[in-house]
């Protein structure tokens, strides 16, 4: 299989996402953007489901799905490709022992990566995260986004262009520029995206995921999603608590193959230890404890 087939993901539904029409309204939202030549940018808090969101729409869209991660460490090469092939080899001559060879081989070829292998093929960009790399690696993007043209750098020195496939559209993610390790995004690129806010999901889309992650019961998913939303609406934790602490209680129940209804204590102490952790720095102790007296008293209220 070839370095450039692996890069290329299916656009196959996933198997358990549930659309709501919450979900429904955001993705019809972004898939009208789309359609009218703008890339979509999914911006919002860690664990809200912008990824989940992002590859959903991009299955509607139809095409094959080119996904990239952001990283601090991109260079633009990261992103575009480089030319390689440059070569040494050594021989020793069996027979004379003083004889040493050097053969050289100078041959360049473009390699290229993810997002020279979309624009060209006209597969749906998904770049996760983007804001975590340095603004410097995503500059390739803006004559993609407003001219839908990218450029490259020769082996002579020079430029070439590669024009966008008609099909080639772009879905982004990305935190809220408050959080660590996020960089801020250029005026130029943020301009040239339609960015759609993606908040904490509403209680029945909450208790319908929960539902479908882990096949609990309604009844005991409606306990776990009042106990993380109870937490999220305290105002009383570093970090809201999100969708994603609500189903590692879920499934983790479900591993245990017992309930909230059957397990009262259980289900307290899995509550307490995955939202303190959700909820707080690593290190930050006197949050967790806080974390953990108000979750006890949220279960003592939905019991």
């Amino acid at each position: 299989m070839s370095k450039e087939s692996n890069a290329v993901l299916a656009p196959e539904p996933q198997v358990d996402f549930v659309e709501t029409p919450y979900i429904a309204d955001i993705t019809n939202r972004a898939q009208t953007y789309i359609k009218a030549g703008f890339p979509v940018h999914l911006r919002g808090p860690s664990g809200t489901g912008k990824t989940t969101i992002a590859l959903h729409l991009a299955s509607k869209l139809g095409r094959p799905v080119v996904m990239i991660h952001g990283d601090a460490e991109f260079k633009t090469s990261d992103l575009v490709g480089a030319e390689s092939g440059y070569k040494i080899k050594k021989v020793d001559d069996r027979f004379i022992h003083t004889v040493h060879k050097y053969e050289e081989d100078y041959s360049k070829q473009w390699q290229s990566n993810r997002l020279t292998l979309a624009v060209q093929n006209g597969f749906t960009l998904v770049y996760d995260e983007f804001t975590r790399s340095r603004p410097e690696a995503n500059n390739i993007l803006l004559p993609i986004l407003q001219e839908r043209m990218m450029t490259t750098q020769s082996s002579k020195g020079g430029e070439t262009y590669i024009k966008a496939h008609p099909d080639f559209c772009a879905i982004f993610t990305s935190n809220p520029e408050e959080y660590a390790g996020v960089n801020r995004t250029q005026d130029a690129l943020r301009d040239r995206m339609v960015t759609i806010d993606i908040d904490h999901f509403d209680y029945e889309t909450e208790l319908q995921i929960v539902m479908a992650k882990s096949q609990l019961f309604q009844e005991d998913s409606e306990k776990i999603v009042k106990i993380v939303r109870g937490l999220r609406e305290s105002g009383k934790t570093e970090f809201d608590p999100t969708i994603r602490g609500s189903i590692m209680i879920a499934k983790t129940m479900a591993t245990l193959e017992t309930t909230p209804s059957e397990s009262k204590e259980l289900f307290s102490t899995i509550c307490q230890d995955i939202l303190s952790s959700e909820t707080s720095r690593i290190g930050s102790k006197t949050n967790q404890d806080r974390v953990r007296v108000i979750v006890k008293d949220l279960i003592e209220q939905y019991y």
